[in-house]
């Protein structure tokens, strides 16, 4: 935030300072004695990068110590996932990335990693469904209605994606094969592309993240067809579930997890835990989830542990079931 240097504001500056200062927890081994590099493995402006941001922002002022957010989007989020999986353990470099990069792409790419094996896992950070969108111009003001216009015309409907194996992309392969309709996958290197084009129409369809998406929602510039999720959005709460509205079983959401580098020291990983765990219980930054539909989470890092793994499975038959391909080249 730029302040107007006056008299009374840089007063009001020292006392913040000092009030910051004074709030700043060191760890074991002094930890951290330099910047801390938070890595998202998706260009700026989407739902992770938004997360990572809120972040590092509150990890800064506990630190004491600049929590940079380093952005590293392509192949899904493989190339971010790369940069943390070969860095130090020493709890400088660290990703939060989310279901699709951390339980999918592994069934879809050759990896020159191990998600279970050269991470350490943190926190699991929250889980939201996801909300079903359409541009204005399209002629569907409900999901049976948006059935009927992709079996009238078969593959004249675009919807757009994170990429390949992302949420949107598994969202829409369950959406057609569950209906037994044909859209176009248009897959991009973040939901944040994708939403962009969306709005100027390039797209017509899209199934995406809330954190986003809702603002344009209630803004009026997309439409909103149904939620993702088992249950009702507290965040747009007269929007029914994708099941309700005509697809009965359907049911998608997105997660988000906070990792370090393979064989980090315990009493690190106990120290960015906790330190992680109260800043998702402020306040705020429940708030802030809450008004987009997204539940923290907060896990240990045995439960994301278990819980990557079940994750693991269960994407693992739907990629075979839907018979996903990784995107050529990526």
């Amino acid at each position: 935030m730029k302040v107007r240097l006056t008299h009374l504001a840089c007063f009001t500056a020292l006392a913040c300072a000092a009030g910051a200062h004074a709030q700043v927890i060191k760890g074991p081994g002094d930890y951290p004695n330099k910047p801390v590099r938070l890595v998202v493995p998706f260009v700026p402006g989407g739902p992770t990068d938004i997360q990572g941001r809120m972040l590092a922002e509150k990890l800064t002022q506990r630190f004491g110590q600049q929590v940079i957010v380093d952005n590293r989007g392509g192949a899904n989020g493989n190339i971010g996932m790369e940069t943390v999986a070969r860095a130090p353990a020493d709890g400088y470099t660290l990703v939060i990335a989310t279901v699709g990069t951390w339980a999918v792409n592994p069934h879809l790419y050759k990896l020159p990693f191990d998600v279970t094996k050269d991470f350490t896992p943190i926190t699991q950070v929250s889980t939201s469904p996801g909300v079903l969108v359409v541009h204005p111009t399209v002629n569907a003001k409900n999901v049976k209605e948006l059935i009927a216009l992709a079996k009238e015309k078969p593959g004249a409907l675009n919807y757009g994606s994170s990429g390949v194996g992302g949420f949107g992309h598994i969202s829409g392969e369950l959406f057609t094969m569950m209906t037994n309709v044909k859209m176009t996958h248009i897959p991009y290197k973040s939901s944040a592309p994708s939403l962009t084009d969306l709005i100027s129409g390039q797209i017509q369809v899209l199934f995406n993240n809330m954190i986003s998406t809702t603002p344009h929602v209630k803004s009026g510039r997309l439409r909103a067809l149904a939620t993702t999720g088992a249950k009702r959005s507290p965040a747009l709460p007269d929007l029914p579930t994708v099941a309700e509205a005509g697809v009965p079983g359907y049911e998608n959401s997105s997660w988000s997890a906070v990792a370090g580098g393979p064989g980090m020291p315990k009493p690190l990983v106990a120290r960015l835990h906790k330190d992680l765990v109260e800043i998702l219980r402020m306040p705020d930054i429940q708030a802030k989830h809450a008004e987009v539909g997204a539940e923290i989470v907060a896990s240990t890092p045995e439960q994301f542990q278990a819980y990557l793994k079940s994750e693991l499975a269960k994407f693992g038959k739907l990629v075979k079931a839907t018979g996903m391909k990784a995107a050529s080249g990526g």
